[in-house]
């Protein structure tokens, strides 16, 4: 028997392998056969013997479908091995079986048979999971041969038991299907079935009309009008009504949540011991045919603040919650604690602090009181704060802080101060503004490119001086002539701006603002300076902190120094220090300047090696709160407003960051756009129909 799976000249790239797994039994023995069918990456399909296994057939007589689930397991037990002992990659398993019966076992739980039947119907669902189940017809089954038998003789000619049935060689779609009329149940084989029950029979209540209301004084004008009966439509009922109404609803509520338990106390029988009222010791109100609680505390009398007997409800009722919903709203939305303990006078409402808690969840008018954003998960660090071996400044981030008060002359006058921040190595660049517009802001900006170099991108808040400065410079860029724009092209400084009311999109420059302002607080107090003092004291501030050691300090004085910013600008950690004297005999140029190199150098290897590391970690916003969506009621954070008055919008487009998180949002207020970070909107419950968002509530609005 020639047994290579493929023939020699065959190429084994990019071919299809299929193992086909052919089970038969008869009364004498059973078994299984497997073919595998290559297709190669030119369409041509070759078959191959690989393995079989028979088995005798017990003495003891078993039907003829028992014997082939038998063959089936034998096929399933050979499709796990070969997954297991097969080196060569198969990309589809399929068993044929000629017994529908069988299929039907198999497509069916096994539970629902005999020991027999079940366990190996189990046993081979679990081995052939991800496989496929098929039927073939008893003439082309291989597997035929198996259980009947063939001579050595026959053998030796072309045989489908070493070939392989000749339907495998042909296109998918001519392959043997399942008849098409349903196979008898084999009933046989079913477990017995044993009906375990109990019928119980509850007088019927009317149905209340819950559904249709959506607050506690709607259902009870509807019951009062129900009592009534034809009652018009503006009819007011009296306050005797509306007591009989409550009594009505409450008494409907309990016979639909206990209706055993009601039955029980009607009759004058205790309660069960799985009831769920056991704990509270119910009786029947004799005036109102309610449940009430009986509970410890029957000699309480003459105590008007406090009910010994309240009412029992079901925390998921419709009418408990009509009620929590009642009380929260009359009590102006207070904690959950307040609701409850206020509910408790009158009801007792089982597990009714889960339920007054779940209720103020979704109450749009609590969330507006007590929610907080949600804030995503702390972003990795951005390509800017990672520009090694790039000169400093390369990517700048810059704000404007102040004012601060100088003297000129008699009089006073505001100055304020910008930083610029080297986003990479951390160092800082103070000068001071005359003012806070775009002319003063366009001369700070060439000032520090004279003093640091042009640098590639600037990163800022949404400030009217920087916005104002971008259009000049824009406009200025365009109006060039086609050659000064050719040679400018490379040099054009690309500005970025966060999200408005985002501080904390630029956390390295507003901690170093904070920096700034206590050193100065420190050096000059609240006292006006003359204008040259306060330049001054600016430039060592920037000194000192650009002598600020980046990462862990030693405290071993053997130690070398900590590396800082002025490293990289001075070639020494602190500005104070004196400089490195040359000697006459030393070449001017060569030397000096593989000097300031290997000194660029160190600073970047101490850098990588010392403070890159401590990058790592997240300080805060560990974790990823629930996203943001599209239309979704939020109220947008506004610090400088009473948290009545922040205004609530809809979201009409989310920005999702390069790490997939959604961190600012475009909400729509009043036809008003504004773009906000996650961190200042708060998510609100949806509102109910017909309610529209708006910037405060009609009471807000007054106050």
């Amino acid at each position: 028997m020639p047994r290579p799976y493929v023939p020699s000249d065959s190429p084994l790239e990019g071919a299809t392998r299929q193992l086909h797994i052919f089970a038969d039994a008869s009364e004498k023995a059973y078994g299984a056969v497997t073919f595998i069918r290559t297709e190669d990456k030119h369409g041509r399909t070759h078959l191959s013997f690989v393995l079989a296994r028979s088995r005798i057939a017990p003495k003891r007589l078993h039907s003829v479908p028992r014997l082939e689930l038998c063959a089936a397991l034998v096929a399933a037990q050979l499709a796990s091995t070969l997954k297991k002992e097969l080196t060569l990659t198969v990309h589809r398993i399929v068993l044929w079986s000629d017994l529908t019966t069988v299929l039907t076992w198999l497509h069916s739980q096994s539970c629902r048979y005999k020991v027999f039947v079940g366990s190996r119907v189990a046993e081979i669902q679990e081995l052939t999971e991800g496989c496929d189940w098929c039927y073939v017809d008893s003439a082309n089954n291989p597997a035929d041969d198996l259980t009947r038998g063939k001579t050595l003789a026959s053998l030796l000619e072309p045989n489908r038991w070493s070939q392989g049935p000749p339907f495998l060689l042909q296109c998918p779609s001519t392959w043997p299907e399942m008849p098409h009329s349903a196979p008898p149940e084999e009933t046989a084989e079913m477990r017995k079935l044993t009906f375990c029950g109990s019928t119980v029979s509850s007088p019927v209540i009317p149905s209340l009309q819950v559904a249709t209301c959506n607050t506690w004084q709607e259902l009870m004008d509807a019951t009062a009008r129900e009592l009534h009966g034809q009652a018009p439509s503006n009819y007011s009922p009296t306050a005797e009504e509306y007591r009989e109404a409550e009594v009505l609803i409450l008494h409907r509520a309990q016979k639909q949540s206990f209706p055993d338990d009601y039955a029980q106390l009607s009759s004058c029988k205790p309660v069960s011991a799985s009831s769920r009222l056991l704990k509270l010791a119910p009786l029947i109100d004799t005036s109102t045919n309610l449940i009430i609680v009986g509970g410890r505390l029957r000699r309480l009398e003459g105590q008007d603040e406090s009910n010994p007997h309240p009412i029992v409800l079901d925390a998921s009722h419709p009418v408990s919650l009509l009620l929590i919903k009642k009380y929260d709203q009359d009590l102006k939305h207070p904690g959950p604690e307040r609701v409850f303990a206020e509910l408790r006078r009158t009801y007792w409402i089982i597990h009714g602090r889960e339920a007054v808690r779940r209720h103020q969840r979704s109450c749009a008018d609590c969330q507006r009181w007590r929610a907080q954003p949600s804030v995503p998960k702390m972003a990795d660090l951005p390509t800017a704060r990672l520009q090694l071996y790039k000169p400093a400044f390369h990517s700048t981030g810059m704000d404007c802080f102040g004012p601060m008060l100088v003297k000129v002359s008699r009089r006073h006058e505001k100055r304020w101060g910008l930083i610029f921040k080297c986003l990479t190595t951390r160092a800082v660049h103070l000068d001071l503004l005359r003012s806070i517009d775009s002319d003063a802001f366009l001369m700070a900006l060439r000032r520090f490119i004279a003093r640091r170099g042009t640098p590639a991108e600037l990163w800022s808040d949404h400030g009217t001086n920087f916005k104002g400065g971008e259009r000049e410079l824009q406009e200025a860029f365009a109006s060039m002539g086609p050659a000064l724009q050719s040679q400018l092209a490379q040099q054009k400084i690309q500005f970025n701006y966060n999200p408005p009311a985002a501080p904390h999109f630029g956390g390295v420059w507003e901690r170093e603002v904070r920096a700034v302002k206590y050193a100065l607080r420190t050096c000059i107090g609240t006292e006006p300076i003359h204008e040259d003092v306060l330049t001054t004291v600016l430039l060592e501030v920037e000194a000192i902190l650009n002598s600020k050691p980046l990462g862990y300090v030693s405290a071993d004085v053997a130690d070398i120094d900590p590396v800082t910013p002025s490293s990289l600008l001075l070639g020494r950690p602190d500005g104070s220090l004196p400089q490195i004297v040359y000697p006459k005999s030393e070449s001017l140029s060569r030397r000096r300047w593989r000097h300031s190199q290997v000194m660029a150098n160190q600073f970047w290897s101490r850098f990588i090696r010392e403070y890159l590391p401590g990058l790592q970690t997240r300080a805060k916003w560990h974790t990823s709160s629930p996203d943001i969506l599209e239309k979704s009621v939020v109220m947008i954070v506004d610090p400088q407003l009473p948290r009545a008055m922040w205004p609530i919008g809809h979201v009409t487009k989310i920005h999702r960051s390069d790490d997939g998180y959604i961190r600012s949002a475009d909400v729509d207020i009043k036809g008003h756009v504004y773009t906000r970070p996650v961190a200042r909107v708060v998510m609100l419950p949806a509102l109910p129909s017909g309610a529209a968002p708006s910037g405060a509530t009609q009471d807000s609005q007054r106050a």
